[in-house]
């Protein structure tokens, strides 16, 4: 199970491809994953990442508050100002916009602290901004996205605050306390993590992109276009940031990986909840969940290979 779960996790980017384009290409085959679904495979991630946390991983906020602050404030701007004007200068309809400006909100993921890890970058601190992101995320994101998207469509600003208490921060809590008191319990699943891990954001972006196939490919390239923009320039500007500030390369490193990677499996959650007339609007989502795993492997190879 161990092996397999290692080879699950190494290989994540192209098996997540593959099952992406057979639901792109013959829906049919993932059909039968509800999209209903969806919310219950997020909060088994959140559940898995709350199992991994420790109160160490939070002490980086006192020792380092400065770097925190850096770091939550650039993914609260730099992505949503990016998804906002990319939307509007390739002119994307009103549930694509959606989509992206949700991507653009939502905190970082656990994959962003993996990748940072691979790049030899500062995996405390990707896994301080990751966690400290994510909790203020029920009031950031919702917030964020009302602003951006007010004068193109309702924002239910409280259901994607209902929605991110129940899908996030509730399975991460419970999570916590449980390795919290009963750590020698959960060392012994924290192998099979990345396999239940890498099983749920497969299915979910199966779910997705099956079920909207036909509106994908009827799209044509635009919001690929815009998807992989949104993420390569929140990498540079998230590194353009880390020289500026004249952070260490490391911390370059994690702040680049941390901004251009998103929990876009979340936007498809809250998506689906909150503009349940805009079919669309979880398509980007699903999209940024195959692209980020494979541009961001790439660039922790290529920042592997940077020293400083």
């Amino acid at each position: 199970m161990k092996r397999l779960s290692e080879f699950v996790g190494k290989y994540m980017a192209a098996i997540v491809l593959l099952i992406a384009a057979l639901a792109l290409f013959l829906p049919k085959t993932c059909l039968w994953i509800q999209t209903s679904w969806i919310n219950y495979l997020l909060m088994l991630v959140m559940f898995g990442m709350g199992l991994t946390l420790k109160l160490e991983d939070f002490a980086i906020v006192f020792k380092r508050p400065k770097d925190i602050i850096i770091g939550c404030i650039a993914q609260f701007t730099i992505m949503p100002l990016l998804a906002f004007c990319l939307g509007r200068i390739f002119g994307l309809e009103a549930g694509l916009l959606a989509g992206v400006i949700l991507v653009g909100t939502c905190p970082g993921g656990t994959a962003s602290n993996v990748m940072t890890y691979l790049s030899k970058g500062d995996v405390a601190l990707s896994v301080g901004m990751t966690s400290v992101n994510t909790l203020l995320a029920p009031f950031l994101t919702p917030a964020i996205t009302y602003l951006l998207l007010k004068t193109s469509v309702h924002v239910d600003v409280f259901s994607m605050f209902i929605s991110i208490i129940k899908v996030v921060i509730v399975p991460i809590v419970l999570g916590f306390i449980i390795n919290r008191f009963w750590s020698r319990y959960t060392e012994k699943v924290s192998d099979v993590l990345p396999l239940v891990s890498v099983v749920s954001i497969t299915l979910i972006v199966a779910a997705v992109v099956s079920h909207n196939s036909e509106s994908i490919l009827k799209t044509g390239a635009v919001v690929f276009a815009v998807v992989i923009l949104h993420n390569l320039l929140g990498y540079m500007v998230g590194f353009l940031l880390g020289l500026l500030l004249k952070l260490p390369m490391p911390r370059k490193k994690a702040l680049a990986i941390e901004i251009g990677m998103q929990n876009s499996g979340l936007a498809s959650s809250l998506a689906a909840s909150a503009f349940p007339s805009l079919a669309m609007a979880t398509v980007p989502g699903a999209i940024f969940s195959v692209w980020h795993n494979i541009s961001g492997a790439i660039l922790a190879n290529i920042f592997r290979r940077i020293e400083g």
